[in-house]
């Protein structure tokens, strides 16, 4: 029998609706890949961080508050959010709320049309499906709003959490995501987030701080003593989200070419750099390296570099890094011990600092340090660039400044009339019974069970007879 003729998989380009002329396999694949790395930052790497940070009768509610957050953005995100955040512009802050979900719009050319950049270029548009793009912005809208949880464990009602999560993706995050990404006042204005350190992580930092007021603090035995119950599994999720930051920088160029390349590998020089600074001073003014402290500089690290990850050159990275592991060591480690404001409000694992913070922080070195021939490399900042490298007075600094403080300003007040509006419905507290004893109280299951242990041994009434259910 003759062997059939095969047709390369190349010369079907154009051909076949599956490989339509446009269509970059390689970007194509780069970018799911990338959004798989980020989705599994999420899950299982920041539900494990969190499980393991908090002491052990929140380790199951604390993990199931990121996983519940991680599911619940998904319908709201293809039904509403996406094009809210990427679509055509309804406000200049805001996209239009449209459906995600047809097959014409999924199997499209991605398109972000309110990209046009003062009508000097065309919209951006990468060669993949509109399928891809939703894919790949869905667990960055997850994870903060995942971050943000970080600052209410411990007191949260499940049933408030469970309302806040739509309505802060709907009213918070969509704000930040247009105005810095889909084309927005601040993007036409050329504030510069390459790929999240103001709509994911100043975000999350300023509205988790708000949250943490709102619903109040802790128990006083809880703030008073929080060990962590299981370092090791922290360590496990720092890991997974450390690696998993590669996509995370790496998808946002949206092509696999030299620039992705760029923010990988400064990626890690940040993240390495600065996890190697916290421990120094750790170690220089505690006298013990702290395995909590190194998460916590690796943590600022990854933010830090977020913001100007395919931007900055490598040396740059190097001192972004350092920066990182310091002045945000400062500001948890010293300065909020002196501050009655940052004393005032429980945000139990620190994430106003390790994100609004290092945010804040790393949007205005990149506001210093953006390269020229870089920021031309990348599809939504072209005309861009640092102050260090141009005779602006450093009004890109100062632009990278006024975008954060949007930032932070937009979420303090979302966050404050969203949880108030919730407030008349459901209690943002757990009542103080269910604080006391934590995971048993709220979920009826516990983190934890020796032999004989984590059962719940009830009766229940059938006619004469009370029958014993293990």
């Amino acid at each position: 029998m003759a062997n059939a003729s095969v047709v390369p998989s190349a010369y079907l380009q154009g051909l076949t609706p599956a490989v339509p002329e446009w269509l970059n396999k390689g970007d194509n694949a780069w970018q799911m890949i990338s959004g798989a790395l980020v989705c599994m930052q999420g899950m299982p790497g920041l539900v494990i961080i969190y499980a393991g940070l908090v002491k052990k009768k929140w380790a199951l509610n604390s993990a199931f508050m990121a996983l519940f957050a991680f599911a619940a953005v998904m319908p709201c995100w293809v039904l509403w959010a996406y094009n809210m955040s990427f679509g055509e512009k309804l406000l200049p802050f805001w996209g239009k709320a449209g459906l995600a979900v047809s097959e014409d719009f999924l199997n499209s050319q991605t398109i972000l049309p309110s990209t046009q950049y003062k009508n000097i270029t065309s919209a951006a548009t990468p060669l993949f499906p509109m399928a891809t793009m939703v894919f790949f912005q869905y667990p960055f809208a997850a994870e903060t709003v995942i971050l943000l949880c970080g600052s209410v464990l411990g007191r949260m009602s499940f049933r408030a959490w469970m309302a806040f999560v739509p309505l802060w993706l709907t009213f918070s995050y969509t704000v930040s995501a247009f105005s810095v990404w889909g084309g927005g006042f601040l993007f036409q204005w050329g504030v510069m987030d390459y790929s999240g350190g103001y709509v994911v992580h100043v975000a999350s930092g300023a509205a988790g701080y708000t949250a943490a007021y709102w619903v109040g603090p802790r128990s006083k035995e809880d703030r008073e003593e929080f060990p962590p119950n299981n370092l090791l599994l922290a360590l496990t999720g720092a890991g997974i989200l450390w690696g998993g930051w590669t996509g995370f920088n790496g998808g946002d160029p949206f092509a696999a070419n030299v620039d992705s390349s760029m923010a990988v590998i400064n990626t890690h020089i940040c993240t390495a750099a600065s996890l190697l600074a916290w421990t120094c001073l750790d170690v220089i003014y505690f006298k013990k390296p702290s395995v909590i402290g190194a998460i916590q500089g690796m943590m600022t690290g990854l933010v830090c570099i977020t913001p100007g990850a395919g931007l900055v050159q490598g040396w740059a990275a190097l001192v972004m890094g350092i920066a990182s592991g310091t002045i945000p060591w400062y500001t948890m480690m010293v300065l909020s011990k002196k501050l009655s404001l940052l004393q005032k409000v429980d945000d139990t694992l620190e994430i106003f600092q390790t994100h609004a913070v290092a945010g804040t922080l790393g949007g205005a070195l990149t506001g210093l340090f953006a390269h020229p021939y870089l920021c031309s490399m990348f599809l939504t900042v072209p005309h861009s660039k640092g102050s260090f490298y141009g005779d602006d007075g450093g009004v890109q600094f100062w632009k990278q400044l006024v975008g954060a403080a949007f930032i932070i300003g937009w979420n303090v007040v979302a966050t404050s009339i969203i949880l108030n509006v919730i407030k008349l419905l459901i209690p943002l507290r757990m009542t103080d019974e269910d604080i006391k004893i934590g995971d048993d109280a709220v979920h009826g299951e516990e983190a934890y069970a020796l032999q004989g242990q984590g059962r719940r041994d009830r009766t229940i009434q059938n006619g004469s007879c009370t029958v014993l259910i293990e």
